[in-house]
């Protein structure tokens, strides 16, 4: 009789322990889709201000005329439903790359500079940038506690059951890893 209680026991124990696995494996998939979102809200801001940014510095900038468009056209692809996770991040970080030229361009343009309008749009971006930045923090720190249950024992067998596997984490690609030459940028115009 006793055997039996034991048994039972152990069994509504690793049953219990399952499901404390489960549901904490589920918990953290959730804060790391919650944190995807919580980016593409940020980058949703950041695609609103692009027009107006452009629209305040096409009058000044004829010589960048190719740079205005090319983050329009970044921005209206970025924008599509057709587009994937991963090419959306390498789109924002082309989106990313070319504001931080427009804004090393302004540099050359005093007028521009001094617009009331443009200094605001100016200080909206900059607002935006650090809560993505802060956004993409929180993902990065949600991901790595998704991949930590994911891999470590004994969560990664309940986690392989479920076909989870690990997430990528936010990374700034190599090349915009260095500092920005301004004097060889403005060469280039």
């Amino acid at each position: 009789m006793t055997w039996i209680i034991v048994t039972i026991s152990i069994i509504l124990f690793t049953l219990l322990v399952g499901i404390a696995f489960y549901n904490s494996l589920i918990k953290k998939k959730n804060d790391v889709e919650n944190a995807f979102a919580s980016i593409d809200v940020m980058l949703k801001k950041r695609y609103d201000l692009i027009p107006a940014i452009v629209e305040a510095v096409k009058g000044y900038m004829k010589h960048e005329r190719a740079l205005l468009e090319e983050i329009t056209a970044l921005r209206a692809e970025a924008i599509s439903d057709n587009i994937t996770d991963d090419q959306r991040v390498d789109l924002e970080n082309k989106i990313g790359k070319g504001l931080s030229e427009l804004l090393v361009a302004v540099e050359n343009y005093p007028d521009l500079k001094a617009s009331h309008n443009f200094l605001h749009l100016q200080g909206s971006l900059n607002e935006v940038e650090e809560q993505l930045a802060a956004s993409r923090r929180f993902y990065n720190a949600a991901v790595t506690l998704f991949n930590n249950s994911v891999e470590v024992f004994p969560s990664n067998i309940i986690a392989s059951l479920m076909n989870f596997r690990r997430k990528s984490l936010f990374e700034i690609p190599k090349a915009e890893r260095t500092n920005i030459d301004a004097k060889e940028l403005m060469e280039r115009r």
